[in-house]
């Protein structure tokens, strides 16, 4: 065979190479930028999981008076002996006279113990589904963002925030006493579930369950779709944190009156007096018949001027971890 020849051959070959079409020509999950690339190495998940928990001990320290407030407000009875507080105002000057300043923070600890996992839960289980939801150019549909962050509330709601608000909710209710029995946080704990045993724990997990997942699908869907929003159609739009503390209070609102009935429910179930209730819808009737349809909406104003701040700081701590680690986590 002459040179000739091996040229017109090679050549033959070269043409046969280049009319190859690639079946696979876009790999979104291999490219560098959007919601559904893996920029990270795959550790979107596990950066969530750490900047999560970060947030959520943060969080809990700025807001937990008001959190307070609003659970005295859901245990105090109907008008009568059994009722203590006339408003917010008076369970705070209350609080403060009797306990001083620092009563507004009695059961802070416990939060503090359960919020740092449940943030981390949270917002780890977000990032990990949102990753198997995205299409294949890396966008959220807005159904798919209320999927997502519907699972992200229902995983915090079984491994973090039943048990710790349970626990929770029994503290201040036994700080209401003459006589409170817990001492500190583990004796609380320890006398608690022992008292209780591990059912008497996940009390409420129905309505918990119903609670965080319903808070979580509302405010993930509102924070995408108005971060979609404002982006327009360049996804690479950097948004100011301000603006992000703005969508996550709307965000936060448009959740509380969404669920606070059962927000109300689930602290009734969780209270020293859980067990004259059969069930959450025992629990319900009851409250519907003996204090009226408006006893659902108690604690609606405290509740909504915190979780307004809340998710406002928590969206914008969070997103300013995931930045950081974004830029020294490759």
């Amino acid at each position: 065979m002459d040179i000739s020849s091996l040229i017109y051959k090679s050549s033959q070959q070269s043409g046969t190479i280049s009319t190859f079409r690639n079946p696979f020509p876009r790999r979104p999950w291999l490219t560098e930028t959007g919601s559904g690339a893996a920029p990270a190495g795959g550790n979107t998940g596990l950066k969530g999981i750490i900047a999560g928990g970060i947030t959520g001990g943060i969080e809990i320290c700025i807001t937990y008076p008001t959190e307070y407030v609003k659970t005295q407000l859901q245990l105090d009875g109907k008008a009568g002996a059994g009722k203590e507080y006339t408003g917010i105002w008076d369970c705070v000057t209350k609080t403060v006279k009797t306990r001083g300043v620092f009563g507004l923070y009695r059961g802070l600890s416990v939060l503090v113990y359960g919020s740092v996992p449940k943030s981390a839960v949270r917002f780890g289980s977000f990032e990990t589904v949102k990753q198997l939801l995205v299409d294949s150019e890396g966008k959220l549909s807005k159904k798919m963002s209320f999927l997502a962050g519907l699972c992200a509330g229902a995983s915090e709601a079984i491994f973090a925030v039943t048990p710790m608000e349970t626990i929770k909710v029994k503290f201040i209710n036994d700080q209401r006493s003459a006589n409170p029995r817990y001492k500190g946080f583990l004796h609380g704990v320890t006398m608690i579930t022992k008292e209780y045993g591990f059912r008497g724990v996940y009390q409420g997990l129905a309505p918990t369950i119903l609670k965080q997942g319903s808070n979580q699908a509302i405010r993930f869907c509102a924070m995408e779709t108005m971060k979609e929003w404002y982006r327009g159609e360049d996804p690479n739009v950097h948004i100011p944190k301000m603006v992000i503390g703005t969508f996550g209070a709307i965000a936060g609102a448009l959740s509380v009156f969404g669920n606070t009935p059962i927000d109300v429910v689930k602290t009734r179930m969780q209270g020293l007096e859980a067990a004259k209730y059969k069930n959450s819808l025992d629990c319900f009737l009851q409250i519907w018949r003996n204090e009226g349809p408006m006893a659902f909406y108690k604690g609606t104003v405290p509740r909504l001027s915190r979780v307004c701040l809340d998710v406002a700081i928590t969206f914008m701590i969070y997103d300013s971890f995931m930045d950081l680690f974004n830029r020294v986590w490759p």
